[in-house]
C-alpha cells in the first residue's frame, strides 16, 4: 500500500518517495470527488450522513498532504519540489470544485435547518457555519462564468505563491562566500566558526564558508568586526529572489508579486469586497481596514519617539567607541550588541554558553510538565525524514498518551528559513477510529558540528517557546471537528495568543535557569547574568516596534492599493512615516516576504501586534496567580487551547482572563508607556 494513504497512522517517512504522491492523490481525490456526488444525490439531512463522510474525505487529502508539504519545507529535492507544485494544483483544483459546487452547499444549509442539528454540541455546529462560510467565499454564489474565472485566479495564486517561496529557497541556497583568512571572522565565536567549518567541509572547501542560512547571517551581522563582510552578508541576504544583488535576476520574484497582487485584487472583486483587505478581514477579529489602519498608526507614531532615542544612541555609541560616523543597516546589530554589552554587561556569546540545544529541550519538558503536567517521552520506533529531527509521545499524568510532536530543530540545505508550526495529523474522533493529533515544531538553530554543541541565544530560545505555544494550540483540543480543532479555522489576528503567551515564560527566572547548563561544566544561568539579561530586555524596543508596524503597514496599504501597486514605493512611503532605520535603494525586502507572499498573512502581517494586545494581557493571568500556575495553566488549556475555533477567540479569551484584554499591558511588556497610549483593538 502506498505509505501516504495510511493516514490513520503516523507517516512512514522512510518509505515514502517523490514518485509516489500521484498516486496517492488519485486515491484521495477520486475518494473525495465520491463523496461529493453520493451527499449531493441522496441529499441526506442527518449530521452522521450529510456531514460526516465529508469530513473523513477532508482529512484523507489532509492526511497524505500534509506529509508532502512538511517535506518539501524540511527537505526539499528537485523531484520532490516537482510533484509538490504539480500536486498543489490538484488539490487547489478539487477544492475548488467542492467548495464551488451549489449543490453540495444547498445540503449543507438544509442540514443547518433541521431540529437535530439545533441542538448539536457547539464544536458539531461552528464546524458547519465555517465550511459555509469558507463556500461563499469561494464563490459559491457567483454565476458560471465568474465562478470559473475564480478558480482559475485562485489555481494561479496557489502556483505562485508556491513559486514565490521556492525562490526565496533557492536564492537563500545559491549563495555563499569563502573565507580563507582567519582574521575576516574577528569577533566570531568558536561554535559559529565550527558552523562555517562544517559548512565549508560540505562543499569540499578549506576554511570556512558563511551562507544565508539564519544562524550564519545573525551570526555575521551581530559579531563580526569587519564591516565589509557585514556589508556583503547583508546585501545578498537583503536581496534575495530579486532584481538586485549578487545573483540579481536569477531567481527574481518581481513578476510574481504583480501579478500575485492583480489577482488578488480581481478574486475580491468578484467576491464583492472593495479589495483584498475586506476579504481577508472577513474571517478575522478587526472589523474592518480603518480600524486596523488606526491601531498600527497610532502604535507607530507614539513608539517612534523611543525609537528615534534609541537610534541616535545606537549611533553616537557607534561613532564614539567603534570609529563608525555613518551608521548603516549593516552595523545596526552589530553595534547595538556592543552597546546593550556595554550598557547591561551582557555578552551574548557569554548568554549562548549556558543554552546548549540539549539543555534547552530538557528544561523546556520539565516547563510542560509543571505547567500543564504532560511528558514528553521519546519514541525510537517512529521513522523520521532527517537525523535532526525526532518524535516525543506527550503524556498526561496517568501516563496516557494524548498527542504527538515531531521535533526539528537545526538550519540545513533544503530547508525553508524561519520558524513554525504544522498539522501532522488532526485529532479524530470518529466512531471506533481513534486518533491523537501530531504537530511539527520546526526551528532552523544552528547546527551541531563534529565536537561542538549547537548553542542558542536567548532570542533562540524565546522563538523555540513561541512555536511551542502554537504546538499546544493543536494538541490540547478537544474538538472532534478538523476543520475548527486547535489553530485551524482560529481568527488569524487571534493565532498568535498562545505563541506569544509563552515568549514570556523565557523571562523567568527560575524557568530560564531550569533550560539552561553551560556546555563545559553544566552550571545553570548565573543570578547575575539572568539580572542583565532582565534588564536589557526592553533594550531598543522603540526600535522593534516600528519595525513590526513598518511591515504590517505595508501590507496592508499593498494589498489596499491606496498608495499605489509598485511595492517599493510602497515600502519607501511606509519608512517615510515610521522607520529610523533606512535600507539603500537597493534593498528588496518585499521579494523574501514570505509572510504575505508565500504564507497565510497576506493583508493580515498585523495579526502578530494585534495578536500581541491579548497575549501580553493574558501573560498577566499567570504574572498574577505566581507565574507557574497549573490552575491558570488548566484554564488557559480548556478556555482557549482546547476550544479551538468552536466559538470566537474574543469568547475564549473573556473565558479565560474574565473581562476583555487591556492594551495597556502590551505596552508595558515593552517598556513603552511613557511614549505610547494604548490603542485598543
Amino acid at each position: 500500500m502506498n505509505p501516504l494513504l495510511k493516514t490513520l497512522e503516523l507517516p512512514r517517512f522512510d518509505d515514502i518517495r517523490p514518485d509516489q504522491i500521484e498516486a496517492a492523490l488519485d486515491q484521495v481525490i477520486t475518494d473525495h470527488q465520491a463523496v461529493v456526488r453520493r451527499l449531493v444525490e441522496t441529499r441526506p439531512l442527518g449530521f452522521a450522513e450529510a456531514w460526516m463522510p465529508l469530513e473523513r474525505a477532508d482529512s484523507a487529502i489532509a492526511g497524505v498532504w500534509s506529509a508532502v508539504s512538511h517535506l518539501h519545507g524540511v527537505a526539499d529535492t528537485p523531484e520532490l519540489r516537482a510533484a509538490f507544485v504539480a500536486g498543489q494544483a490538484r488539490l487547489v483544483e478539487n477544492h475548488l470544485q467542492v467548495m464551488q459546487n451549489k449543490a453540495l452547499y444547498e445540503v449543507l444549509v438544509a442540514l443547518t435547518t433541521t431540529r437535530d442539528f439545533a441542538t448539536r454540541p457547539e464544536a458539531d455546529r461552528a464546524a458547519v457555519e465555517h465550511m459555509l462560510r469558507d463556500f461563499r467565499l469561494a464563490g459559491v454564489a457567483l454565476d458560471a462564468e465568474d465562478r470559473a474565472r475564480f478558480a482559475a485566479i485562485t489555481v494561479e495564486l496557489s502556483s505562485l505563491t508556491t513559486a514565490f517561496g521556492n525562490a526565496v529557497l533557492d536564492a537563500t541556497d545559491a549563495w555563499f562566500e569563502h573565507v580563507e583568512d582567519a582574521a575576516l571572522l574577528a569577533g566570531i565565536s568558536d561554535a559559529d566558526k565550527a558552523m562555517f567549518a562544517e559548512a565549508a567541509s560540505t562543499r569540499g572547501l578549506k576554511g570556512w564558508v558563511v551562507t544565508l542560512q539564519m544562524p550564519s547571517v545573525n551570526a555575521i551581522l551581530t559579531f563580526a568586526e569587519d564591516r565589509g563582510l557585514r556589508e556583503r552578508v547583508y546585501t545578498a541576504f537583503g536581496t534575495r529572489a530579486s532584481d538586485q544583488g549578487p545573483h540579481g535576476g536569477q531567481f527574481d520574484n518581481s513578476g510574481r508579486i504583480g501579478t500575485i497582487l492583480d489577482l488578488r485584487r480581481e478574486a475580491a472583486a468578484l467576491l464583492g469586497f472593495t479589495d483584498p483587505v475586506a476579504w481577508s478581514l472577513a474571517t478575522k477579529m478587526a472589523a474592518d481596514a480603518e480600524e486596523v489602519l488606526a491601531f498600527l498608526r497610532d502604535l507607530g507614531r507614539r513608539a517612534k519617539p523611543a525609537a528615534e532615542r534609541e537610534f541616535a544612541a545606537l549611533a553616537s555609541y557607534a561613532a564614539e567607541h567603534l570609529r563608525i560616523d555613518d551608521l548603516l543597516p549593516w552595523d545596526v546589530a552589530f553595534v547595538s550588541e556592543r552597546l546593550r554589552k556595554a550598557r547591561y554587561a551582557v555578552d551574548e556569546q557569554e548568554v549562548r554558553a549556558y543554552f546548549p540545544v540539549e539543555r534547552v529541550v530538557a528544561g523546556w519538558q520539565q516547563l510542560l510538565d509543571r505547567l500543564f503536567g504532560i511528558r514528553l517521552v521519546a519514541r525510537e520506533d517512529v521513522p523520521v525524514y532527517h537525523p535532526d529531527a525526532c518524535y516525543y509521545d506527550v503524556a498526561d499524568e496517568k501516563g496516557e498518551v494524548f498527542a504527538g510532536v515531531y521535533v526539528d530543530l537545526h538550519a540545513r540545505p533544503g530547508k525553508r528559513s524561519g520558524a513554525w508550526m504544522a498539522q501532522a495529523r488532526p485529532r479524530l474522533n470518529d466512531g471506533n477510529v481513534r486518533r491523537v493529533p501530531v504537530a511539527y515544531l520546526v526551528c532552523n538553530f544552528a547546527p551541531r558540528s563534529d565536537g561542538n554543541p549547537s548553542l542558542l541565544s536567548h532570542k533562540e530560545v524565546v522563538t523555540f517557546l513561541h512555536e511551542t505555544g502554537h504546538c499546544l494550540h493543536h494538541l490540547f483540543t478537544h474538538v472532534d471537528r478538523p476543520g475548527i480543532a486547535g489553530t485551524n479555522g482560529f481568527e488569524w489576528d487571534a493565532i498568535e495568543l498562545p505563541s506569544q503567551l509563552m515568549e514570556d515564560f523565557a523571562w523567568d527566572r527560575q524557568v530560564l535557569r531550569g533550560m539552561s547548563g553551560h556546555y563545559q561544566t553544566g552550571a545553570t544561568l548565573p543570578e547575575e547574568l539572568f539580572d542583565k539579561l532582565l534588564a536589557a530586555r526592553k533594550f531598543l524596543s522603540g526600535m522593534f516596534i516600528v519595525r513590526q508596524v513598518e511591515f504590517a503597514l505595508f501590507d496592508l496599504l499593498l494589498h489596499l492599493g491606496a498608495m499605489g501597486h509598485d511595492p517599493m514605493e510602497v515600502i519607501e512611503t511606509v519608512r517615510d512615516e515610521v522607520a529610523v532605520v533606512r535600507p539603500p535603494a537597493w534593498h528588496r525586502f518585499p521579494h523574501a516576504f514570505t509572510h504575505i507572499f508565500a504564507g497565510g498573512y497576506a493583508a493580515g502581517y498585523y495579526s502578530y501586534l494585534w495578536a500581541e494586545v491579548l497575549a501580553a494581557d493574558g501573560f498577566q493571568r499567570f504574572a498574577e496567580a505566581g507565574l507557574i500556575d497549573r490552575w491558570a495553566a488548566v484554564k488557559f488549556r480548556d478556555e482557549v487551547l482546547a476550544r479551538g475555533a468552536s466559538r470566537p477567540a474574543v469568547e475564549s479569551f473573556r473565558a479565560f482572563r474574565g473581562r476583555d484584554a487591556d492594551p495597556q499591558a502590551m505596552l508595558i511588556r515593552h517598556g513603552l508607556t511613557d511614549d505610547v497610549v494604548a490603542a485598543s483593538s
